[in-house]
């Protein structure tokens, strides 16, 4: 299988604390891991670790982070051919704090000189990869590559995080597969409940499967009838959830493109994002596909 994922990476600064502060002050971190991140990078290292050829999409600067970031995915196994090092730009990062229930909180910098353009984008290579993810970082690449993936008649997934209203109905409508986290459907809503949030994605009559992550609940989408379909995740002790979102999205997507029918793609998913939650450090948690079929054996 290849896959093509574009979109975000960055270099991530995880620091491990017992509880997120909600007033100016000073903590000690109880744990620090260094690692890349970003929603497509990370993706694309999910899966890679499962088993594919991930290729990797998109744009950082020149600076010796840049030097990191790309060298880190190649050192993952991703394909990096097609990341675009622009002159004068800082690459992107992230300070994280993660408590000890998992929860983060992320600063993230994306330098705004990072360039918008796609005349680069080598569109026609679209065709040759099995599934397409992107991301609501680079809209105009998303945009792009959905497009051309349509046109090509492979499938395309969404991953639909918190972002502007209009970026996330828009590329909503261009994939067959719109997968939004929970704070990404309310903000493309406007209703809090995930539920309601995709009832009303269906009721806007576009042509893809509406989807919504969950955490610990797992996934949820709307099938073809209007009917809720839910697919439980694995109960684990969550040490750190930073990444596991992106995992989830990657190995969605490999599993479509492997033929996998909806329910057991997320099952897959589920069980990917499951492990990587148990584990610190970000992306570092992402699984092989050896202990993500182990797990899910397990659960029969």
């Amino acid at each position: 299988m290849r896959i093509l994922c574009l979109g975000m990476s960055a270099h991530d600064c995880v620091y491990q604390v017992d509880t997120i502060p909600t007033t100016p002050t000073k903590i000690l971190a109880t744990g620090y891991a260094e690692c890349g991140g970003g929603m497509a990078a990370n993706a694309s290292v999910a899966i890679a670790r499962l088993g594919a050829e991930a290729h990797y999409w998109g744009r950082v600067g020149d600076d010796l982070l840049g030097d990191r970031i790309v060298g880190e995915l190649a050192g993952e196994g991703v394909v990096t051919r097609n990341v675009r090092r622009l002159r004068g730009v800082v690459s992107p990062s992230a300070a994280i704090l993660v408590d000890a229930a998992g929860e983060r909180l992320v600063c993230a910098y994306n330098d705004p000189a990072l360039d918008h353009g796609i005349g680069w984008l080598p569109l026609r290579e679209v065709a040759g990869f099995d599934a397409v993810l992107a991301d609501v970082r680079w809209p105009e690449g998303s945009a792009a590559v959905f497009d051309a993936a349509r046109a090509a008649g492979k499938p395309s997934v969404l991953d639909g995080d918190i972002g502007p209203r209009d970026v996330l109905l828009e590329l909503a409508a261009r994939v067959t597969h719109a997968v939004f986290s929970t704070p990404g459907l309310a903000r493309a809503t406007g209703t809090v409940d995930p539920i309601d949030g995709l009832r009303a994605m269906a009721a806007r009559g576009l042509p893809g499967v509406m989807g919504v992550t969950l955490g610990a609940a797992g996934f949820a989408w709307i099938d073809a009838y209007g009917e809720i379909r839910r697919a439980a995740a694995p109960p684990v002790q969550a040490v750190d959830t930073l990444a596991a979102g992106d995992v989830f999205h990657g190995a969605l997507t490999l599993a479509l493109a492997e033929g996998r029918s909806l329910g057991d793609a997320a099952a897959f998913a589920n069980a990917a994002a499951a492990i990587k939650c148990a584990r610190f450090g970000g992306r570092r948690g992402a699984p092989a596909r050896s202990e993500v079929n182990a797990l899910l054996a397990a659960q029969r």
